[in-house]
């Protein structure tokens, strides 16, 4: 069973660069990984605010989707998002989804090491033509997604908002960590 980590949290704080850096950490440690990345970009249905039910389970199956698809691949799984903060959009705009609610329990049990990545005081998301921008949006999104965790008792490593100079070395510390890998100079 491959090693995941998620990269979790509401759009725009920074999960992607995060997952890219860590990638670059570990394949300089001589770790072969795969990184899955946002599958919303690829979503042809309505996506933030206005997103649907079948946008979300869209986005969900495809992320599930990858994430298998890379697991096949490669012994370590980076994914810049994980199907819990996914549903989340969903629970926002549409409420719970009772047939949804198993996978995503027992998917959300899959990721090795969830990671929150919150929102900077002070730092809004760049317009990008598909991320919505509305600052309130992205805190109702980060507050449905603490409460999501504490409601389901998912663990997951909280990232210092005071501290983002020190975010890519605290996730790569608590991932070789758990994977064992020797450090290398190689670079």
């Amino acid at each position: 069973m491959p090693f995941k980590v998620a990269f979790i949290g509401t759009h725009g704080v920074g999960k992607t660069t995060l997952a890219y850096g860590l990638a670059s950490r570990l394949k300089r440690r001589d770790v072969n990984l795969e990184v899955v990345v946002e599958v919303a970009r690829r979503c042809p249905l309505p996506l933030n605010e206005g997103t649907t039910l079948e946008a979300q389970a869209w986005i969900l199956h495809a992320q599930i989707a990858d994430e298998l698809a890379a697991e096949a691949r490669s012994p370590v799984v980076i994914c810049d998002r994980s199907v819990l903060d996914n549903y989340v959009y969903l629970l926002f705009s549409r409420g719970r989804q009772p047939a949804l609610e198993p996978l995503i329990g027992s998917w959300s049990d899959t990721y090795d090491l969830k990671v929150h990545v919150p929102i900077l005081r002070g730092s809004e998301a760049q317009p990008d033509g598909l991320r919505a921008t509305d600052p309130a949006f992205r805190r109702q999104i980060d507050n449905r997604l603490r409460q999501e965790l504490k409601e389901r008792r998912i663990h997951s490593l909280a990232l210092d908002p005071e501290h983002r100079e020190s975010w890519l070395d605290t996730v790569e510390e608590a991932v070789a960590n758990q994977l064992r890998v020797p450090q290398l100079d190689l670079l």
